[in-house]
């Protein structure tokens, strides 16, 4: 677990990406939302700085969770009419819970300035000598914010768009997002739970686990999608912009996340991998026998 002296760069680190990237939100003549997507890479190019000084780039691990509540509130303030608007008010309040959730979980199993998460690495040494502080640049840090960014839209078209009134679309979209967090949630307590009394080279199986094998990444994705619906209930007219966020998320979870993961557990776990074959690896279902 981190100590008390490991947060002290990573608050540095934040604070003055916070600060980047409000330097360029209210110094800069540059039309929304493309304000905040320089605002956003200006504020991970800070963080980058900080990996590359610490030769961590778990550096990165709390952004995903960091900016997008800011940018709600950012956005928020930037349209006045957001701070009367139910939507508006809803998917403000969801956000900030589940990003206080989640940082909160990232800030009591942090490993601390020594730890950093195994993708890393591995990433980087795919990559070959020449071309790892290119991975670290653009594969681990630059593009997952332009993944989270994309997720965010939808709050943007929430926050200007405050003259359609609620429907039924913003009911599934509530349900959707609260469900989310309470599934994420509850898959990382029951996954702490084991690992805190696991045994070598055993696996988790039980809880959301026996119908999903990665429910935590299940509900990751759900918090996105719930944001999408929103999005879609403010401005159905720009689907186009409003839908692709949710789109990436789960092309990334699909094709690199969970395959990331699922190999991992093969190598470290034979046994793994006749529980793939029982056990679905995204959406919770009843094992197959």
């Amino acid at each position: 677990m981190a100590g008390k002296a490991d947060f002290g760069p990573i608050l540095a680190a934040y604070l003055l990406c916070i600060a980047a990237a409000a330097v360029v939100l209210y110094g800069l003549d540059i039309a929304q939302p493309w304000n905040a997507l320089l605002a956003d890479v200006v504020a991970t190019l800070v963080i980058f700085a900080y990996s590359r000084r610490y030769r961590n780039s778990s550096f990165y691990d709390a952004y995903w969770s960091v900016i997008p509540p800011l940018l709600a509130l950012y956005w928020m303030a930037s349209h006045p009419q957001a701070a009367s608007d139910p939507r508006a008010l809803i998917v403000s309040a969801l956000v900030w819970l589940w990003a206080i959730r989640l940082t909160t979980n990232w800030s009591v199993h942090w490993g601390g300035l020594t730890h950093e998460d195994w993708r890393y690495p591995l990433i980087r040494a795919r990559a070959g000598q020449r071309g790892a502080f290119w991975a670290d640049l653009f594969g681990i840090h630059l593009f997952p914010t332009v993944q989270v960014f994309l997720g965010c839209l939808p709050i943007y078209a929430v926050m200007s768009r405050g003259d359609v009134p609620l429907g039924w679309l913003d009911a599934a979209a509530c349900i959707v997002t609260l469900a989310a967090i309470a599934i994420e949630t509850i898959a990382d307590l029951q996954l702490h739970a084991f690992i805190a009394r696991k045994q070598p080279g055993t696996f988790i199986a039980t809880g959301l686990w026996s119908w999903s094998r990665h429910p935590n990444y299940f509900g990751e994705l759900s918090f996105w999608w719930g944001l999408m619906l929103f999005g879609l209930a403010a401005a159905p007219e720009h689907w186009y912009w409003v839908v692709p966020g949710a789109l990436a998320m789960t092309a990334m979870f699909a094709f690199a996340s969970i395959p990331f993961m699922d190999q991992r557990s093969i190598e470290r776990r034979p046994s793994y991998r006749e529980h793939m074959l029982k056990v679905s690896a995204l959406i919770p279902l009843p094992p197959r026998r």
